[in-house]
């Protein structure tokens, strides 16, 4: 409750190094888990009200995405109040019998704070809401049938965009060149055609954005569409607890929190993008008006002030004040460097 309003307080407000510190001094561990349901909510402006309120008493952190068509959660809990919380959510009539997806590698610093927040869509894809009917959706494959119809030969894609296949993904997949999920669905249609009556393998990180890929693909004529059951999560899982099946995936799963990824085999398949050295973990530009994700090893971060390119070297070298000008008004758009335009020929303008 605010103090000054009166009103519940619905948004939390830490800072990044406020919500780590807070975490720092914790004397508990945490589970990450992720969920997400296509489903109905009439009023999600309601909900997210609901969920803030009962998921914060419970020491919930971590980043919601509520829609009229469902949910998308990526969470860490108190071990202590885990199973407090699975009731919870499973008391909810949008929430039963949900499915929940444990992390694979866990360091419980996964999330620092708690953020619900109301959006079109739960997964953009920049599509009318009546395109296509995103509840036919294709079948869910564990572990074991996805194996086996990678070994039968059928066509596999991951449905991630391109920063995160490149540091891992499954043998002989098929990962188109993209920055997000809406350019992501054309693309895909287009390079599959001539494929409609040929079984099409769907992936992605948990599950969510295959769900409604597998949506799309039947409605433009897609007989045979199918897409691994938890996605890469859970595929990982599934191997843990069965040694007899193959890992067909090579490098790590590109994961949306402070943990940037969980290694799924050694395989280190990615380049630092600057020295071009076997690297695989991402890192955000040090100048945080470009903010720029891409591969840096510890040597390149050091050397380069943890930038990505001439421009934001000479940018963080500014006073704080000039920097903040350059971030304020219409005129001085947000700067982004394109993965590809990482200056790979640093070292020569800059040394």
């Amino acid at each position: 409750m605010d103090p000054n309003t009166g009103k519940k307080n619905m948004f939390n407000k830490l800072s990044k190094e406020q919500g780590l510190k807070l975490l720092e001094q914790e004397g508990f561990e945490r589970k990450t888990i992720s969920f997400y349901r296509y489903v109905i909510i009439d009023s999600p402006y309601e909900l997210r009200d609901e969920l803030y309120e009962s998921w914060k008493d419970l020491g919930v952190l971590g980043r919601i995405y509520l829609a009229h068509e469902g949910v998308n959660a990526q969470l860490s809990i108190p071990e202590s109040n885990f199973d407090e919380f699975v009731k919870l959510v499973h008391a909810n009539p949008f929430f039963t019998h949900m499915p929940f997806k444990i992390a694979v590698e866990d360091d419980g610093n996964s999330f620092f704070k708690l953020t619900i927040k109301v959006r079109k869509q739960i997964v953009s894809d920049g599509l009318p809401i009546d395109e296509y009917d995103v509840t036919n959706v294709g079948q869910h494959l564990d572990a074991k049938s996805w194996n086996n119809a990678l070994e039968k030969g059928a066509t596999v894609v991951d449905m991630r965009n391109h920063y995160e296949s490149e540091i891992g993904k499954f043998k002989g997949a098929i990962c188109p060149d993209v920055e997000t999920f809406k350019e992501e669905l054309p693309e895909v249609k287009k390079m599959l055609q001539g494929k409609e009556d040929e079984q099409i393998l769907l992936y992605c990180t948990g599950g969510i954005r295959c769900e409604k890929t597998s949506a799309y693909l039947k409605h433009h004529g897609f007989q045979d569409v199918s897409q691994l059951h938890g996605g890469i999560i859970d595929y990982a899982r599934q191997l843990d607890k069965d040694v007899t099946l193959n890992n067909n995936f090579v490098g790590k799963n590109f994961v949306f929190d402070e943990r940037r990824g969980e290694r799924i085999s050694d395989d280190v398949i990615s380049s630092c993008h600057q020295c071009g050295e076997p690297f695989d973990t991402h890192v955000n530009c040090g100048n945080v008006n470009c903010n720029l994700l891409f591969l840096q090893c510890d040597s390149c971060k050091e050397k380069y002030e943890n930038c990505c390119s001439v421009e934001c070297i000479e940018i963080v070298n500014l006073p704080i004040d000039e920097q903040k000008k350059l971030r304020k008004g219409t005129d001085n758009k947000k700067m982004y460097y394109s993965h590809k335009r990482v200056n790979l020929n640093l070292n020569k303008k800059h040394d």
